[in-house]
């Protein structure tokens, strides 16, 4: 009796029991998402599986493999090669690389839009504080898709027409078919060029570290701006007057009704790329100018007391500081100029939505499909740029000792 008895109790003592799962505060935690992980999953396949059975009842084709058929349609702005005898691949990558073109320049346009008119917001120019504040809150207020109307309208009916296009620069012609610029044409050697502007990056990158490493150990601060310019732009400037000025340009012309040649931004674009800049760019001036009074008046006090510019003191002293605050609210205003990018449709900017969500949809009637390619791209461009900014914030945050 005596040894069994201690056998009990030691299993009660030292055995793993599966009530713990439950009871146990370490263990509950963990077996709570279990559960909740088996039963979205097992929502997500009775879906799927529901979705296949109602298919195969209404006779239903399903599958990826109309993406090799013929597209029959044209698109008005693609930077690959495509027509009408192309297939639906390629129309989904000529749509993807139109998202992802606006979606990168209208990020660049709205960031430096969003910063300036947040540091401007600040200033104790009265006209100038004025300025910017009509300008945020008009922006903010008006719904987008109002915005890229109004500016498709604005240069589509205000500009004028191909024979009497404006003339910005020399060989550049805005008009109402948009704004056609000479196109550059790289000849032979040209590759020794690009060579030397990465070797010109590259060492801009070390001297700046190196620059960065000796003001804050000497407090000596390098002219790091000129020195780089230098750098960036003399080496392949030298080295593509050595290989005989291996570039030349294709001058658009004007044929007919309108300009042949060159390359040309379509009206599409100019009024979706400016109207998602201003809107998103008054979003990020708030919180440019949010992150900015973040900052005790006291760092700025302390760099004018010991004789800092206070242009040197904002850029040197207070943004460095007021990034911790900006980067996370900067990265959902990123990842919402590439989902409003699926706005294009309306004024017929050929993005992947009018693509291979629209006009190839409604040709195969496979909506299932194009619409799962659609999410899952703006899915995994949306977790890109999470990712990317995420490591940057990384990098700026504060690092607790």
């Amino acid at each position: 009796m005596p040894s069994s008895a201690s056998t009990i109790a030691l299993g009660s003592n030292s055995g793993f029991q599966l009530s713990s799962l439950w009871l146990d505060q370490k263990y509950r935690g963990v077996t709570i998402q279990i559960i909740a992980l088996i039963l979205l999953l097992a929502f997500i396949g009775f879906i799927v599986n529901n979705t296949i059975q109602n298919l195969n009842e209404l006779g239903v084709e399903t599958g990826y493999s109309f993406l090799g058929e013929p597209s029959n349609y044209d698109i008005n702005q693609h930077l690959i090669s495509y027509d009408s005898r192309s297939s639906h691949f390629t129309a989904f990558l000529v749509g993807l690389i139109n998202t992802g073109l606006v979606a990168i320049c209208g990020i660049i346009l709205a960031t430096i839009l969003g910063f300036t008119a947040g540091v401007l917001r600040l200033s104790k120019n009265w006209l100038v504080n004025r300025i910017m504040y009509v300008y945020v809150e008009f922006t903010r207020n008006v719904p987008v898709l109002l915005q890229i109307l109004l500016l498709y309208g604005v240069i589509v009916h205000n500009l004028p027409k191909a024979k009497g296009a404006m003339q910005p620069l020399e060989n550049f012609f805005l008009s109402n078919r948009g704004l056609y610029m000479p196109k550059p044409i790289f000849e032979s050697g040209f590759g020794m060029v690009a060579i030397a502007f990465l070797i010109a990056l590259v060492a801009a990158i070390l001297f700046a570290r190196y620059a960065k490493k000796k003001q804050l150990a000497t407090g000596e601060r390098l002219p790091v701006l000129g020195i780089n310019a230098g750098f960036i732009i003399g080496l392949p400037l030298l080295v593509y007057f050595i290989m005989g000025s291996p570039l030349s340009f294709e001058i658009p012309a004007l044929k007919g009704f309108n300009y042949k040649g060159g390359i040309a931004i379509k009206p599409e674009f100019m009024a979706l790329w400016l109207a998602l800049s201003l809107y998103t760019g008054a979003f990020i001036a708030e919180i440019v100018r949010a992150g900015i009074t973040s900052i005790s008046k006291g760092q700025t006090e302390a760099s004018y007391a010991l004789g800092i510019k206070p242009s040197w003191s904002m850029r040197l002293v207070v943004l460095p500081q007021a990034l911790r605050v900006i980067i996370p609210p900067l990265i959902s205003q990123y990842l919402n100029i590439t989902k409003n990018s699926s706005l294009a449709i309306a004024i017929g900017y050929m993005d992947i939505v009018a693509t291979i969500g629209g006009i190839s949809l409604n040709q195969t009637g496979r909506a299932l499909e194009c619409m799962s390619i659609v999410l899952g791209t703006y899915l995994v461009i949306s977790l890109s740029i999470s990712a990317l900014m995420n490591v940057y914030n990384k990098r700026v945050a504060l690092v607790e000792r």
